[in-house]
């Protein structure tokens, strides 16, 4: 993916992380080396709380005292990057670099006070790359349908399509501060990019979005779209453009691709080219300290498609694990996944892991088969008829781990115990890092 150097540690701090853009900074951030990640946002639930071991509470960033409490929280945990995960912030900690004691990783302020702003960004692109046309006077519009939507906006909110003369009204009255533009009927790209002052465009791909929810690409697809090197390179120059961004497009009723609008940010559905070899977080972080980049990805065709992710707060504790091979850690012949992810859970967490089965074959020869002796850490092979709840100790917090609706129902009744079938332990491999009352203290009172 690109060239490393140094090895000092990054303490980035992503805010506000509950965002779709901040979910997916944590997801490629997560596993790099010499890296602490530290979350951040309003008081308000979200998915983030559940990522990492502390949500530090802040204000909105419009209110007068989201400076300096962002200003004391990097202090207090000593942050070195700060990546914006929402468009607002961007604008807003852009014009606060000097005041914080971080590193905000994004373009200049006048290039996202620009971006923020789709009639400025077409007034600063005009004549570089197609732009859609925009009617400042609605009296000069000579055929519909038009497409109206807020100036400053995301996620789709009050863009809509106007049929006819009555539809534009009640569009205009609806947006805040509308742009009246021509309606694109085509396909719609989104094109991730990647920019260094020094080095100039290093990558740029367009995917298809093939179901949008919200404003959110819930499907997409790589492609490649001929044409759009020479229009992002027109980008990149003209907004001075560095680190991870990217602009949609959409067909116009000629077929020729017309801009919709550019943001100088990580986007959620950036994972497709991620999982290629391009990790827009990390190579914005090293880019803004100056490392010269390398970029090296595995071409092809990906499908990302996005739906809801569970995770869970829960009370149950426990010290020793006792699971069931037949149908459960094994099931038609294949080991399951979420099971054995369980099982190394455990292990990660040093907690006894322990087979306990009535396998009617040699268990020796079916664990060798399926790769699973040595993997625990004690076997009980049931061969006498027994009951399973006599095999297992009661003390030290256990759970028991079974398909068999009988042996967990006689498990629960006779040691009380937690139990579970494969249906049920997502609970435990989707826990929410933080428990319930470990997030920071709030700072400042909710605000927005």
């Amino acid at each position: 993916m690109a060239s490393h150097s140094g090895m000092h540690e990054r303490k980035v701090l992503i805010f506000p992380a509950g965002t779709e853009i901040g979910l997916e900074m944590f997801a490629a951030l997560k596993g790099c080396r010499n890296m602490r990640l530290f979350a951040a946002g309003e008081d308000i639930s979200n998915h983030a709380r559940h990522l990492y071991p502390e949500y530090h509470v802040l204000p909105h960033v419009s209110h007068p005292t989201f400076a300096p409490a962002m200003a004391d929280l990097c202090r207090r945990l000593g942050i070195s990057h700060i990546l914006p995960a929402h468009d607002d912030a961007l604008t807003a900690l852009t014009t606060l670099r000097e005041r914080l004691p971080a590193m905000v990783v994004a373009p200049s302020a006048e290039t996202c006070a620009t971006t923020r702003s789709k009639r400025a960004t077409y007034l600063k692109l005009a004549g570089a790359v197609r732009t859609p046309r925009v009617f400042g006077d609605l009296d000069a519009i000579d055929h519909f349908p038009v497409f109206v939507k807020p100036d400053r906006g995301q996620g789709s909110l009050n863009a809509m399509r106007a049929d006819d003369a009555r539809q534009l009204a009640h569009a205009v009255q609806t947006a805040q501060d509308p742009l009246v533009c021509e309606y694109l009927p085509g396909e719609e790209y989104t094109v991730d990019c990647f920019s260094s002052p020094q080095q100039g465009l290093l990558f740029c791909h367009a995917r298809r979005r093939d179901r949008v929810r919200s404003g959110i690409s819930n499907c997409t697809v790589t492609v490649d779209l001929p044409g759009i090197d020479a229009m992002a390179s027109a980008i990149s120059t003209s907004l001075d453009m560095r680190g991870a961004w990217f602009f949609q497009v959409k067909r116009s009723s000629t077929g020729d691709l017309a801009l919709l609008e550019v943001a100088p940010r990580i986007a959620g559905a950036m994972a497709a080219h991620r999982v290629q070899g391009i990790n827009f977080p990390l190579l914005s972080l090293m880019e803004q300290e100056g490392l010269e980049l390398r970029i090296q990805w595995n071409p092809g065709v990906v499908e990302l498609d996005r739906s809801l992710r569970n995770r869970y707060r829960h009370d149950i504790r426990f010290d020793r694990l006792y699971i069931d091979l037949d149908d459960t850690l094994i099931f038609n012949g294949e080991v399951q996944l979420d099971a054995l992810k369980l099982i190394f859970q455990c292990i990660n967490a040093r907690k006894q892991v322990i087979l306990l089965t009535r396998h009617a074959s040699s268990l020796v020869q079916t664990l060798k088969q399926h790769r699973l002796h040595g993997l625990f850490d004690a076997v009980v092979h049931i061969t006498d008829g027994s009951r399973k709840s006599e095999h297992i100790r009661p003390e030290g917090r256990p759970i028991f781990v079974d398909d068999s609706f009988s042996e967990r129902q006689d498990v629960q009744r006779v040691l009380g115990i937690p139990t579970f079938d494969l249906s049920m332990i997502e609970i435990l491999t989707e826990q929410s890092v933080a428990s319930r009352g470990t997030d920071a203290p709030e700072q400042e009172p909710r605000h927005g």
